[in-house]
């Protein structure tokens, strides 16, 4: 290929400059110009499209936030919307494209693909919901932004004898209240994947208490529910001592850690590398620590892969 696109879309995550970046390097050393299109498939559709150089990406790699911007869009998804980001790209000669993005841009790179644009995705989203690959990218970097908030709210909750509630993102997945609930040594972990009942919670926390923990703390996706509204809960039916806490969009910005950063180049340059090979219609992503890629619509049809394992054994690590 000559030219190829790439853009994020919906949620930023960090680590996505770090894909950007390694998609320009991977692109040059192989003779490919390198198109950023801006704003997602908004940005496509409206023409905001230049091409890369080295001076875009300098310096970028350790940054959260993308810097060719992110938005949704609903012209997209219209038969209008879509006829004009494929002629748009035919324009600029693009011949393919990578997408970073979660499950709703890769609805659209499918949709891109069924249409004749080779398109590759590139798993870009904290909430690690894509169920083909082990990891996505900037999932690790929340997970380490939670866990040091918990502790942090454990240290203020123990000062007055409360527990703490904190609600994390993940409106279809629990990964990141999972993870960051077992580093962070959390009592209960509330995901959408499993029906721990709000009364057996509360009667944990209320046994804790009558063994003399009077400090738990309890971590709840967005999915099983609002920390508010647990608190409510458990105010209403116990004389526990709660406070709700949402931490909100710190969760996506930030410094990507180093394994999202490394995670974001090696998907960045087998993107480019299936490209190259004339291949499309493809997402990549990690699994056993090696590389690999998948149809789009396996990608967007595949399995949640939470660890029940590892959340059935925070409640023996929780013990008191």
């Amino acid at each position: 290929m000559k030219c190829i696109g790439v853009l994020t879309s919906g949620g930023d995550t960090p680590g996505m400059n770090a894909a950007i970046r390694a998609v320009l390097k991977e692109g040059e050393d192989r003779g490919i110009n390198v198109m950023g299109i801006y704003h997602g498939y908004k940005g496509l559709i409206a023409g905001m499209v230049k091409q890369l150089s080295h001076q875009d990406v300098e310096n970028v790699m350790h940054k959260g936030g993308t810097v060719l911007r992110t938005a949704r869009s609903k012209e997209f998804t219209t038969q209008e919307g879509f006829v004009k980001a494929v002629d748009m790209l035919k324009a600029y000669d693009i011949e393919g494209l990578i997408v970073i993005g979660g499950d709703g841009s890769y609805r659209g790179a499918k949709l891109l693909a069924d249409n004749g644009i080779k398109t590759i995705g590139i798993p870009g989203t904290i909430d690690n919901d894509l169920g083909y690959t082990d990891f996505t990218i900037g999932f690790d970097t929340a997970v380490n932004t939670i866990t040091g908030e918990i502790y942090k709210i454990r240290d203020t909750m123990r000062a007055h004898d409360r527990v703490g509630v904190v609600e994390v993102m993940g409106r279809n997945c629990g990964d990141i209240a999972l993870w960051a609930g077992v580093a962070g040594a959390v009592d209960i972990i509330l995901v959408p994947e499993c029906d721990l009942s709000w009364e057996d919670a509360m009667r944990q926390l209320v046994t804790n208490k009558l063994k003399g923990k009077l400090t738990s703390m309890v971590i709840i996706a967005e999915g099983a529910g609002k920390a508010e509204d647990f608190a409510n809960y458990v105010r209403t039916n116990s004389d526990i001592d709660i406070k709700a806490i949402v931490p909100g969009y710190i969760q996506r910005g930030g410094n990507p850690t180093a394994f999202d950063r490394v995670l974001a180049a090696r998907l960045g340059q087998r993107a480019v590398e299936l490209l190259d090979s004339d291949i499309g219609g493809r997402a990549v992503g990690i699994r056993n620590n090696q590389i690999i890629d998948v149809s789009l619509d396996e990608a967007v049809n595949s399995v949640d892969n939470f660890d029940k394992k590892l959340y059935q054994f925070n409640s023996v690590l929780a013990k008191f």
